[in-house]
């Protein structure tokens, strides 16, 4: 096993206007720490890649970005959005997750009707006009591809869809909430060549009006699709950088070995 010195570390400045920063940030399962002083900012409309092998604490740090990990972990430190840290107490975390939506690995729909599942946290947010709700269902399909594919079949159950349909639906229910910020956890990782495909090309679509955050184990969906990459060994960011950087000129060894497999 490579021996990297974890107290070493590239972090680019970003120079962009930011969606979402960090501070400090240490993670902590009980006394076992599992992130270590994640200082990272977050460029807007661009989509930023956390790399990683098993293990290194990529879904951990997302999960922290709104508020997943509060009844699992202890999260310190500050995450800065808007000029507020979403990590404070005080935070009302239900308004957190209207601005920073979360998409995870296995796709999640709710056994109710494609239109339900869009229109139910819709209503429950207080939009009740069957035009509005009716425009939002529509404009969130288009914008997760998938509105051509269902349109005539809005009444049918969401769990009819395939697995890469049903993963956008779930991309479409997120935005249907208009969030700020999109986090997605392995988005792709359980769907075949042609739905992965589907997904990084919505997902580059949609960046030009979000701050996509991902976790990806597949290097080259990381290359294909993003701005930025972090790359993430042992619960330290060791390097973040420009995503072509990353890839043809990492500045760390761990970072180097990684990204051309000879990790481990």
């Amino acid at each position: 096993m490579n021996e990297y010195n974890l107290n070493e570390s590239y972090i680019t400045d970003i120079k962009e206007k930011l969606a979402l920063s960090t501070q400090n940030v240490q993670v902590y399962y009980g006394k076992s720490q599992a992130i270590f002083d994640a200082n990272l900012n977050f460029p807007r409309y661009k989509i930023t890649a956390l790399i990683g092998a098993s293990g290194s604490g990529k879904s951990t740090f997302l999960r922290c970005l709104n508020r997943m990990n509060d009844k699992i972990a202890t999260v310190d430190g500050e995450i800065s959005y808007r000029g507020v840290n979403i990590n404070s107490p005080s935070t009302n975390v239900y308004e957190v997750r209207k601005h920073i939506g979360m998409v995870f690995q296995r796709p999640n729909p709710f056994a109710k009707s494609i239109s339900e599942n869009i229109t139910f946290a819709l209503k429950n947010a207080g939009m009740k006009k069957k035009q509005d709700l009716e425009e939002r269902l529509e404009q969130s399909l288009k914008g997760a591809a998938l509105w051509d594919e269902v349109k005539d079949d809005l009444d049918k159950s969401a769990l009819a869809l395939s697995g890469g349909q049903q993963q956008r639906l779930c991309i479409a229910r997120s935005i249907a909430m208009h969030p700020d910020i999109l986090l997605l956890d392995e988005p792709a990782s359980a769907l075949d060549p042609i739905s992965t495909s589907k997904i990084e090309e919505t997902l580059k679509n949609l960046s030009k009006d979000y701050s996509i955050i991902i976790v990806t184990h597949n290097l080259q969906q990381a290359s294909r699709i993003s701005d930025y990459t972090a790359f993430l060994h042992l619960g330290h960011v060791i390097e973040y950088n420009s995503t072509v950087n990353i890839f043809t000129n990492p500045q760390m060894q761990a970072t180097e070995d990684y990204v051309s497999g000879n990790f481990g």
